[in-house]
């Protein structure tokens, strides 16, 4: 009688004590949201800042309490709290939402014998995951019950795990089928990674784990208090373990099922995932791809200088049509698919007949070189002349002797049809960076007598001239060009350097949709520093290429490259600061202006501008196609009504259209 009025008044303490935190925490991001609402009330430009994005409210809404998740049924398990979390959302499914209220989901029921086994796995994998803070929290809860009996914490430790086995259901064994539980743990893990929690989600479980945690121990000891019999049994075996070591051996085995693997239980095969459990998405391109049900195939391509390059494909070995997809600064391939089977430029020159290659640069936070203890110094020592001489160079390389050698096995009378013609066409997509590169890529193979392999290129918002532009980027190049020699020595590159922060990031921008308001502030301040532009910032941070294990990141020597093109007006190689080490590379004082040599492009060119581009101006891109006609090249433009990140991250009929109508006016060679 005594312990059930005990357990009535430690649960109701505990579903109030939940319930009182989780809505003073709740009232404290409100509180946040609301003032963030205000300050973006007074803010210039908002409207036009933040009409690009999809699924954004700038007025906060503001509802009354709600029943929090773990009480959502009436029953304040936390074992149902974490396997609610882990089966939470499809972990198959490839999702970029903006992260919408999901509280009204229902869960499907399964079987019991399954959901038994999955609430004990949970609790012990939660539970052996945070075996250390638990001790150390109980270590200071339960010091004064410390000195009164004078036991050890682990005494009280061994009790909580002991208490949450054996009230698991008799039918249970928890030795059962020792092959199932690595698999099991891998997909709660997997799961729980997918769901894609942000900082204030995870402030929400790491509460109710530690109110759980304290309100367990004070329920274990009052339990203890009122069983002398149960502490001193326990308290034996913790003073004399050796009397208790075969009895439990005896117990374990007995509680061991036996079982044949045939026809009832088929072979298991383990799957290896690739998430964290704190990271929120640590997807890679091939997890998208191959998730859609689309082929895919990884190329790891070495450079001239060591790098070590990721060349991604979805193959169509057959075809002679093939195109590259080159990504520009702060990017990578992931920006190619991110839009899932509708609105992505790779699944659509795929579904058009075309083998597709996506292109990654050098500058990754993994450092992939040849030189294993290669140090970060030496390693971002790099400019735009290497993507464009390096970079660009190694991977069309490779693809011309990847498609060459495939369509020889496809057409075995390939050399008597085209002679020394090459047997395929090779288009280039490219956005920002990408599209300097690529025709840097091209003026210098010209020069150099070598063949580009390229039939047509398409620029999105190429970089290259940026004289034109804000006053802000002016700042930062005066500042940038001035401190140059001080700067080069302290910061290598522009990264976030250790996982914790990455984590963190992209985890802060997940709770930027959240809440709205303190998302558009965000989203409203960042878009001034890059001059106004319109794109979705915060939805960008929040794409799996920025996560806790790698990122890409830029070099000091890219951003001066930029900062010096835009000091020079000109589109140029980048300039070492000295007439002799310029005369070495250059064979001149003076770096070389690609601008002069456009006559040298001998395909066919299409510029593509974002009227709402406010890092390169559309009056940059015209530049461009003044300059290419007057040197007699084949060039077309036109204008969208896009930002700078539209080009690629946004879901746009009307570009995918654009550019594979481009894509169609190359002659085939078959």
């Amino acid at each position: 009688m005594m312990q059930r009025f005990v357990d009535n008044a430690i649960a109701i303490s505990k579903e109030s004590v939940k319930t009182i935190t989780f809505e003073s925490l709740n009232n404290i991001f409100r509180l946040i949201n609301g003032i963030s609402a205000v300050l973006l009330a007074f803010l210039p430009g908002k409207a036009t800042i933040l009409e690009g994005l999809h699924g954004w409210e700038l007025r906060p809404t503001f509802c009354g309490p709600r029943l929090p998740r773990w009480m959502g049924n009436g029953v304040s398990s936390f074992n149902q709290l974490i396997h609610k979390l882990s089966v939470d959302s499809d972990c198959s499914s490839v999702d970029y939402s903006s992260g919408e209220d999901d509280d009204g989901y229902e869960s499907p029921a399964s079987p019991r014998s399954r959901s038994s086994y999955a609430s004990w796995a949970s609790t012990v994998w939660e539970y052996d995951k945070h075996q250390t803070t638990f001790e150390y929290i109980l270590s200071w809860i339960l010091c004064p019950f410390k000195f009164l009996f004078g036991l050890p914490i682990r005494f009280f430790h061994l009790l909580f795990l002991r208490g949450n086995l054996s009230s698991q259901s008799p039918h249970t064994s928890y030795l059962h089928s020792p092959r199932k539980l690595p698999s099991l743990r891998d997909h709660f893990v997997h799961c729980a990674t997918d769901r894609r929690r942000g900082v204030i989600e995870d402030l929400h479980l790491a509460t109710e784990i530690c109110i759980e945690a304290v309100f367990d121990a004070v329920h274990k000891a009052v339990h203890l208090m009122l069983s002398p019999s149960e502490a001193v049994k326990i308290l034996s075996e913790e003073v004399f373990p050796q009397w208790t070591k075969n009895v439990h051996v005896k117990e374990l085995v007995e509680n061991v099922s036996t079982s044949v693997l045939g026809e009832d239980e088929p072979a298991h095969t383990e799957r290896k995932i690739s998430f964290h459990p704190l990271n929120t998405d640590a997807r890679t391109c091939q997890d998208v791809i191959t998730e859609l049900g689309y082929p895919y195939e990884a190329i790891h391509v070495v450079t001239e200088d060591g790098y070590i390059l990721l060349l991604e494909r979805i193959p169509r070995h057959n075809s002679r049509k093939a195109v590259y997809l080159q990504h520009g600064v702060f990017d990578s391939s992931m920006g190619w698919v991110s839009n899932g089977v509708v609105g992505s430029p790779a699944f659509a020159a795929f579904d058009q007949g075309y083998d597709v290659f996506l292109g990654n640069f050098r500058g990754l936070v993994s450092r992939e070189h040849v030189d294993r203890n290669i140090s970060s110094r030496q390693y971002w020592r790099y400019s735009i002349n290497e993507h464009g001489t390096k970079d660009i160079p190694a991977m069309i390389e490779k693809i011309h002797k990847v498609k060459t050698s495939e369509l020889k096995l496809c057409y075995p009378d390939l050399d008597k049809e085209n002679g020394d013609q090459q047997p395929y066409n090779l288009c280039a997509i490219c956005h920002s960076l990408g599209g300097a590169g690529v025709l840097m890529y091209a003026i210098t193979r010209r020069i150099e007598e070598k063949p580009h392999r390229l039939s047509r290129l398409i620029l999105l918002s190429p970089a290259g001239f940026h004289d034109d532009s804000n006053l802000a980027f002016t700042l930062v190049e005066h500042l940038f060009l001035a401190l140059a020699p001080i700067l080069v020595k302290i910061v290598p590159a522009f990264y976030i350097p250790t996982r914790f922060f990455r984590m963190l990031l992209n985890k802060l921008a997940r709770d930027f949709h959240s809440y709205p308001a303190v998302g558009g502030l965000v989203q409203t301040l960042m878009s001034y520093v890059v001059g106004g532009d319109s794109s979705n910032w915060i939805g960008v941070l929040g794409l799996p290429h920025y996560n806790m294990n790698d990122m890409p990141g830029v070099s000091f020597y890219v951003a001066l490259h930029l900062a010096q093109m835009k000091r020079s007006g000109k589109f140029r190689m980048f300039d070492y600061g000295n007439p002799e080490a310029n005369m070495q590379v250059y064979g001149s004082t003076e770096p070389l202006d690609l601008g002069e040599w456009f006559d040298l492009v001998d395909v066919p060119v299409d510029l593509v501008g974002g009227r709402k581009d406010k890092i390169i101006r559309p009056s940059m891109v015209r530049k461009y196609y003044i300059l290419m006609k007057e040197a007699g090249v084949e060039v077309s433009y036109n204008e969208f009504e896009y930002a700078h990140l539209d080009f690629t991250f946004s879901h746009r009929e009307e570009l995918l259209a654009y550019v594979m109508s481009r894509l169609r006016l190359v002659k085939s060679t078959l």
